[in-house]
Order: structure tokens, then sequence, then C-alpha cells
């Protein structure tokens, strides 16, 4: 059986939405460990910035362009990495965004965005670097960042949270089939983390219809303004990549930064127990 990734000095990372938030703390944290970096976002700019703060931190930090939503764009991204370290070990499927509206005005391609982002997405991800992965024999390690959304529903008829329960199934499934070949799966959900995701909209593509203004946001206006505030107030990135770092190294497959939301968690699967002790009722 292949080894699976622990030492990470000297092994390369690819890391999407690596220009801000969770992504760029990533990118930094798997730097100080000596791995080489290939940040990808889609937003060049921010991509410039976040590469060139860190530089002199791990041995070589570099970035690609990428649209995760488009699988195209990640294989180019996958040969960029390929052609710039060879060989690439960890992959970071981080990407994500996140919409607003109540059930009767948030529209259809609302949710494609959101689910091409957050969930295709990560296939993307999975079907552009997974071959190669296996290929080189090295070992791997795929994480996947989901939400305590993708366990928790408290946000209604939400296409994140649709979004971020698929994550969570895709990576146990895929931990499961890549058990045998020496290839580890995380899924990293975390709750409130002071990122920009709130302000998603800043990079919706042309090709989902027009982007949401605050007068179409409807009965959501106040939930939308109360998540900016608790995602504000979250926790630092850096706290969260350091956890997924560990996890990683120790092949955890769930990963947990809030554990304050254990007891809601708690509620949620004895509700799906008793549900199961209820007697069948036929005709």
């Amino acid at each position: 059986m292949r080894t699976k990734v622990r030492e990470l000095a000297g092994r390369t990372a690819f890391v999407t939405g690596g220009a801000s938030g969770i992504g760029l703390a990533l990118g930094r944290a798997l730097a100080e460990a000596g791995m080489q970096i290939m940040l990808a976002d889609i937003e060049p700019a921010p991509l410039a910035t976040g590469v060139e703060s860190l530089k002199g931190i791990g041995p070589d930090v570099r970035g690609v362009v990428c649209d995760v939503a488009d699988p195209g764009s990640v294989d180019h991204a996958a040969k960029m990495s390929f052609e710039a370290f060879g060989k690439v070990h960890l992959i970071c499927n981080n990407a994500g965004v996140v919409s607003s509206g109540d059930i009767d005005n948030i529209s259809l391609g609302e949710w494609r965005w959101v689910m091409d982002v957050n969930m295709m997405g990560v296939l993307h991800g999975i079907h552009a670097f997974l071959p190669h992965m296996r290929a080189h024999g090295e070992g791997g390690h795929i994480l996947n960042t989901a939400s305590m959304a993708g366990m928790l529903n408290r946000l209604g008829f939400s296409p994140y949270s649709a979004s971020k329960f698929a994550v969570v199934s895709m990576s146990e499934g895929l931990a499961t089939e890549l058990k045998p070949l020496g290839i580890g799966v995380s899924v990293l959900c975390p709750g409130f983390v002071r990122t920009r995701i709130m302000e998603s909209q800043r990079h919706r593509p042309q090709r989902y219809g027009a982007a949401l203004t605050p007068d179409s946001k409807g009965a959501k206006n106040v939930t939308i303004a109360k998540l900016t505030e608790l995602v504000n107030a979250g926790i630092d990135p850096a706290n969260v990549a350091r956890r997924a770092v560990s996890a990683i190294r120790n092949d955890e497959l769930y990963v947990f930064t809030h554990l304050e939301r254990r007891s809601e968690l708690d509620a949620r699967f004895a509700a799906i127990l008793a549900a199961f002790d209820k007697r069948l009722v036929t005709e």
C-alpha cells in the first residue's frame, strides 16, 4: 500500500480560494511546514498579493488564476502545477461562495453558481489531480472544505447548506475508496471564520445572470446582516489552517474547529435515531 502524506516538507500542495481567508491561511501554514505551494484563485490581483505575502516562507510559492466552476480552468491550473513542481501530493479544494435570498426570490442562476463552485469545484479538483496522485505512487491527501453548514442546516432552503452537505458526503465516499491506495481524505467543517465569504458576489461570473443587489435580497436582509456580523466576529483563519494541517498529518476524516457546536450535532443525531425507533406503520 502506498504511503499517506504525513511528512509535508519537500512535497507540493495545490490550494483553491488561495488569495484570502482560509485558503491563504492554508497556504501559509503549509509553506511553513516546508511544502511548495500553488495558490489558485479567480481574482488575479488578490492572488498576486497573496503569493507575494508568502514569499520567503516556504521553498517556493506560485499562483495560477483558476475558476473552480470551470473544469477546463481547473485542468489548466493542474497542468501549470505539474509543470512548475512535477508532482503534487496535497489537494485543498477550498474555494467557496455563499448566496442570499429567500425561497421565493433566489434565482436558479444563483443555485447553479453556488453548487458549481462549492460542490462541482471540489469534483473538478478531484478529477484534475487524483489520476496524477495515483500515478506518481508517493501517496497523497485531499482536503475538502465544507462547513458546519454541511452538518447542521441553520440556513433553511439554502444552496450553501445543500452544497456543503454534498461535500461532506463526497468526502466520506472518497475516503472509503482511496484508503486502500494510501491516499487520505479530510473534510474541514469550520463554523464562523473571519473571511470575505459574505462578499462572494464580487466575483460572480456573468454567465449566472445578474448579481444580487441589496434591494433584491428580499426577506433575507436581516439574516444576511446577522451572518455578516457573525463572520466578522469569527475565529482567525490561521487557527483553522493549523487544525487542518494537523488533521492532514494524522489522516483524520472529520475536521472541526468550533467544538461548542457539538451539542447541536448531538441534538440532530438524537432526532434521527429517535425516528428509527418509531414503529413502522403499514396499511
